[in-house]
């Protein structure tokens, strides 16, 4: 049996698997589409929600941008595991008693704004709609390799999966096919990973591996894996980062934007009590954390095993010859997410062209020890490790779909991982566009335009609504501005300036009022927006930037994937300056604020 035959099974089987759950589970009210009917069960939710949260980007980008920048690339791993917590200690638990649909819901109630509301309803659709192109393009990644179709083809078929499931049965659809899709994704992403480590380290638990000592060489992987980089030209593996600042906001707009995230906070609205969202998170930390122990494991392996088949006899020998390149990297050749460019016309797969590196790192390890004109050398050095060329170019979304290939392992584990990869980026992708279909129909139409349709007619809107931005969704996917996990941490800056500010100040402050909560989310979204446009083009037009996106042109040296703690901060400034400014919100809305943080009680989720 052919791989492509077992990809096709494993991926089918998984779809109407997916198909039966959304017939089964079909919503046939409002309160059904947008939370489930609030009747779920914590455990339910906890694994529903660790679905929506383990997204394309942390099941295959994370891991590729962790073998690509090593130590450097943990800030993903650390900013959207700390900013789930922040989500479970700060919010969720108080937005749930709050008892709305949505999170324009609450602001607008909170602030005694419909202007609020829709600001939010804008930032929570440019965040999401920024989010769910990583989320599209993760599938068409997955999707062109393992069904053996065009990328773009790959995105349609994705995009009329979640169209049939999400349209159908909304969140209660959603919230049944997640189940299945965490345990999809989890069992194609834990196989894997448990076949390399044992190979690689006799270690069958990878988190624990990557500590382990490597079999062949005997010493301890990550020192391996330092060696065979460093001596290939790159940085060591496990080196600090220059930029430490960048590094901190990074992390920072991360788990702030992980908090104020719309697609994750309503999952709390779907369990029946206060006291169940808590439980909800709790579950939900804990089946996040069985992938997130296990990717810095499977990108550090990924990351030797990729280097161990161009230099099978050591990097001291001789890469091997294109023509004699294993099979894996022919078949993604064909998806253009490998590249290879003979630079020195010699046929042989090197990861870096000779252009004068190991000459430049000789003359400055003399100069070093001899006394001679160390910045001159240091500064060749540079010249030359940015001149040099790799003559193979590997996307780092496929590495972790690419890994049981490139460790030889059986075609059922690499038919498993496609139906993985596929589940991660549907069940997100779906999650976000519920979040946008609700806050169109639910939030906008219904709130503001006709507060007069019946529960049918508005119903009849989030579906249509959905439709629109899943059409959305899928054309941007084709042209999205970075990896799968960069595009959604620009998705994170965006939430993390605009809506976390004004969900914490409307929570644990009685004086924010209207004025204050509306000046603060358009300061943080507007520069946030204008920062990234600048670097990454406008409105992701390729070839509108203003400036390229390199350290030297970043404002004070901070990245536009890392400026959302900066826009958090104008935001929370803008908001207590204008709020003490001006006059304090009625005494009704700061007895709502004191009875939200009250422990005792909470209903249903309701249409104030």
């Amino acid at each position: 049996m052919s791989q492509f035959v077992i990809n096709l099974i494993f991926v089918g089987l998984s779809f109407a698997l997916y198909f039966g759950i959304a017939i089964w589970a079909r919503a046939g009210s409002t309160s059904e589409f947008y939370v489930a009917g609030g009747g779920v069960h914590p455990v339910v939710n906890g694994m529903a929600t660790a679905a929506d949260w383990m997204s394309a980007a942390s099941f295959i980008s994370m891991a590729g941008l962790i073998a690509a920048g090593g130590y450097g690339a943990s800030t993903y791993l650390m900013g959207w595991t700390g900013g789930y917590v922040l989500l479970a200690m700060l919010l969720a638990p108080y937005l749930r008693k709050f008892g709305k649909f949505t999170v324009p819901d609450f602001i607008g109630d909170r602030f005694y704004s419909k202007t609020a509301a829709m600001i939010a309803v804008v930032c929570l659709i440019t965040a999401s709609t920024t989010y769910v192109i990583g989320q599209m393009t993760g599938a068409g990644v997955a999707f062109s390799r393992f069904l053996e179709v065009e990328s773009s083809t790959g995105l349609v078929i994705a995009a009329i999966v979640v169209f049939f499931y999400a349209v159908l049965g909304g969140m209660k659809g959603i919230t049944y096919t997640q189940v299945a899709q965490y345990v999809v994704l989890m069992i194609a992403y834990t196989i894997p990973a448990v076949f390399i480590s044992l190979e690689l380290t006799g270690n069958p638990i990878p988190g624990l591996g990557l500590f382990s000592n490597h079999v062949e060489s005997g010493v301890p992987i990550l020192t391996k894996l330092n060696q065979v980089v460093t001596d290939l030209g790159f940085s060591s593996y496990t080196a600090d980062v220059p930029n430490k600042l960048n590094m901190v906001l990074f992390t920072l707009t991360l788990m702030i934007g992980t908090a104020g995230l719309p697609h994750v906070i309503i999952r709390f609205f779907t369990v029946p009590k206060v006291a169940d969202a808590r439980w909800t998170a709790g579950w939900t930390l804990v089946f996040i954390s069985l992938l997130y122990f296990t990717a810095p494991a499977v990108g550090a392996m990924a990351r030797l095993n990729l280097v161990d088949t161009i230099y099978p006899q050591g990097v001291e020998s001789q890469p091997i010859l294109n023509d004699d390149r294993p099979d894996w990297m022919k078949t993604w050749e064909e998806t253009g997410l490998i590249k290879y460019n003979d630079l020195n016309n010699d046929g042989r797969i090197q990861l870096y062209s000779d252009s004068g590196l190991g000459a430049a790192q000789i003359a400055l390890n003399t100069a070093q020890a001899d006394g001679g004109d160390v910045a001159a050398a240091t500064a060749a050095v540079e010249t030359a490790r940015i001149a040099h060329d790799a003559e193979l170019d590997v996307n780092a979304d496929i590495l972790v779909l690419a890994n049981p290939e490139i460790a030889q392992l059986p075609p059922w584990v690499i038919g498993l991982i496609a139906a993985g990869g596929l589940a991660a980026a549907l069940s997100t992708a779906a999650g976000l566009l519920l979040a946008i279909s609700s806050a169109i129909s639910h939030d906008l139409i219904k709130g503001n335009l006709n507060p007069n349709i019946t529960d049918a007619q508005e119903l009849k809107y989030a579906r249509i609504t959905m439709g629109v931005a899943i059409v959305v969704a899928t054309y941007l996917g084709m042209n999205p501005p970075g990896f799968a996990a960069q595009v959604v941490a620009l998705a994170f800056g965006i939430a993390a300036s605009s809506l976390f500010p004004v969900l914490m100040m409307g929570i644990f402050s009685k004086r924010i009022n209207n004025l204050g909560a509306i000046a603060g989310m358009l300061t943080g979204l507007i520069v946030v927006l204008v920062y990234i446009f600048m670097f990454k083009g406008w409105f992701f037009i390729s070839g509108t930037a203003n400036f390229p996106d390199t350290e030297e042109y970043w404002l004070f040296g901070i990245s536009p994937l890392s400026f959302g703690a900066v826009g958090a901060l104008l935001n929370f400034i803008v908001a207590f300056a204008v709020s003490y400014a001006t006059a304090p919100p009625p005494a009704h809305i700061q007895e709502l604020v004191e009875s939200v943080r009250s422990p005792r009680g909470a209903g249903g989720a309701v249409d104030h």
